[in-house]
């Protein structure tokens, strides 16, 4: 679906995007409570939260071992430097592919979640949101593309992550808010993420791009209710604008 031709009936969604430390949920929470103020709205969280799912699997009872060494036998080896983390990834294997198609999929229903909210007139305050302008799935982007792959099944596996990640940024959001934070207060707000991944995040996070929305980009090391007035001085900009459009 080309964007220009989305239907007036979609609510308004308002994207929270930046690398683990930004503050996207500490902002989002404050501009989701301000938005009730005035209107419907309800928070949907689009990323794929594949620690969490982890955690789970692990847990349960009998077939956690199972899952534990599966995960770790699938777990890309730690990078020492933000170089490395850069080099083109290594194929996955089979198992891995779909397990990659998996959170995508996860990622993909939170999405359907997202639009049912809006289609019945309930604006969205997003954390996260899927993009395809870098091919990474800790910056949610897809998992599978970009990288050479083993073999016909997981190449079609690829094929298929690509169709949801399509129809996924044929929908964009009505506006962008970027928080930009620098690498040592992001590790002093996510002391439990890897220094080097954290780095490697701060330098993609420019070169995210959402099908021509607006993106407004925040400095969030500001003080913080200085960083929650801007948002919500460019968040009313914009739905006025969409209003009188």
């Amino acid at each position: 679906m080309n964007p220009r031709t989305q239907p007036a009936r979609l609510a308004p969604v308002i994207a929270f995007v930046g690398c683990d430390g930004a503050g996207k949920t500490t902002v989002s929470d404050a501009i989701l409570a301000w938005m009730r103020e005035s209107r419907p709205t309800e928070s949907c969280h689009l990323g794929i939260q594949s620690k969490a799912l982890g955690e789970k699997l692990v847990a349960l009872p009998v077939v956690g071992g199972l899952f534990k060494r599966l995960i770790a036998s699938n777990a890309p080896k730690p990078a020492a430097t933000v170089a490395a983390l850069e080099q083109p990834p290594e194929p996955p294997r089979t198992l891995a592919a779909v397990a990659i198609l998996g959170l995508s999929l996860r990622r993909w229903r939170r999405y359907q979640a997202m639009m049912a909210l809006r289609r019945s007139g309930v604006a969205v305050i997003a954390d996260r949101f899927p993009q395809i302008a870098v091919a990474n799935m800790k910056i949610d982007g897809p998992g599978l593309t970009g990288v050479p792959h083993r073999n016909a099944l997981v190449r079609g596996l690829a094929a298929c992550e690509r169709l949801l990640y399509c129809y996924m940024v044929s929908y964009r959001p009505d506006i962008v808010i970027r928080l930009n934070v620098d690498l040592d207060t992001a590790y002093r707000r996510k002391p439990d993420h890897r220094y080097v991944s954290l780095a490697s995040k701060i330098a993609l996070v420019p070169r995210l791009e959402y099908q021509g929305s607006p993106i407004i980009d925040l400095d969030s090391t500001r003080p913080l209710a200085e960083v929650i007035a801007q948002a919500k001085l460019e968040i009313s900009a914009c739905l006025a604008n969409g209003a009188s459009a």
